[in-house]
């Protein structure tokens, strides 16, 4: 079995989503708010134990990979249909926070930890909105701001990157102002989508990555790097290609503008 079987329907739509206008981008991303689809992150926020910035979004980004190529998402496995469903449209992520009696709550739903020193971070099986269980319903959308801390650390999802395992550098412009839970969200994106083009053409760089527990880190891009990283993406099928490059462009429901690129992936090794 080809790991990331289920991502393939995604291929086709993040080529044409990259290309469109912002005007397409608006009117591309209404749906039905009944069929809406999206995977839930839950960050641990502990009053007394907050959990680092960068590894809170190195840990969207390896958990939401790491989910849609665990064998559990493989076709016959229990998570295939909801992911292949989720990867048909359009990949919304929410993030929410939770502490105490309901973090502990969630621990038994579908999905996946991801802990990286004292931060931890809980990606779940995408589903409808619209029928979220009342222990993630419960947990607040709001208040998941971190300040940003010392440097990046890198980040696996069950795993320990190796030598000859790749890493996602998360890319994320220190002129984009962004709340910490849409950072993950974006972060998630990019994870998802590097599982998606690496299982579209390099199995063999995919299967190290997934093996590593898809290591994933965040660095915080100054303008200039960012000015040189959004020139090359500008063609995204030759930035995949030739760079290992994966942009996000984000839908502009909330705190940024629709067509905004939000971060930068880039698979180095």
């Amino acid at each position: 079995m080809c790991p990331g079987l289920a991502l393939h329907p995604l291929l086709t739509r993040y080529a044409a989503w990259l290309e469109m206008n912002q005007a397409q981008v608006i009117a591309d991303r209404e749906e039905d708010p009944g069929q809406v689809r999206a995977i839930q992150i839950v960050l641990r926020l502990e009053r007394a134990r907050p959990p680092g910035w960068h590894a809170a979004l190195a840990a969207a980004a390896s958990g939401c990979a790491a989910l849609c190529l665990d064998p559990r998402s493989e076709p016959g496995g229990d998570w295939y249909a909801p992911v292949r469903a989720y990867c048909r449209g359009h990949i919304r992520k929410v993030t929410r926070r939770g502490r105490g009696a309901p973090w502990r709550a969630i621990s038994d739903l579908p999905g996946l930890t991801v802990t990286s020193g004292g931060t931890q971070v809980r990606v779940l099986v995408p589903g409808l909105v619209s029928e979220l269980s009342k222990p993630v319903a419960k947990l607040q959308v709001g208040g998941t701001d971190v300040p940003p801390d010392a440097g990046p650390v890198t980040v696996t999802c069950g795993g320990r990157a190796g030598g000859d395992s790749p890493v996602l550098v998360v890319h994320v412009p220190e002129a984009l102002t962004m709340s910490t839970g849409k950072l993950m969200a974006q972060a998630g994106h990019v994870g998802m989508l590097t599982a998606a083009l690496l299982a579209g053409s390099d199995q063999a760089a995919l299967a190290r990555w997934r093996a590593a527990g898809c290591p994933s880190r965040v660095l915080r891009t100054e303008p200039g790097a960012w000015a040189d990283l959004g020139a090359a993406v500008s063609d995204p099928r030759p930035a995949w290609d030739r760079h290992r490059l994966v942009p996000v462009r984000d839908a502009g429901f909330t705190e940024v503008a629709p067509g905004t690129v939000t971060v930068i992936g880039q698979l180095t090794g």
